[in-house]
């Protein structure tokens, strides 16, 4: 049998505060952009950004947390939209 793992760890800065909205069910919803940094061999920095999507109470606590440039510790799966 075959298995797989999609476990994504991130550590860096806020982009931006976190936007929260409701669904129409109620449910909260954040959303957060954050920024990842590393040296490459030639010196130069490079930054990757994230966009992060928090649900329920994660979301309601990432909104009274996570401040625009703030360090933050992001684990979950990573998924791909279009």
């Amino acid at each position: 049998m075959a298995y797989s793992v999609n476990k994504v760890i991130l550590l860096g800065n806020a982009g931006k505060d976190p936007e929260l909205r409701y669904t129409q069910s109620g449910k909260a919803v954040a959303r957060f952009t954050m920024a990842t940094s590393e040296r490459g061999k030639d010196g130069q920095d490079r930054t990757e950004w994230h966009n992060i999507t928090a649900w329920d109470k994660l979301a309601e606590l990432c909104q009274k947390l996570i401040v625009k440039g703030g360090k933050v510790y992001v684990e979950g799966r990573l998924q791909t939209r279009e």
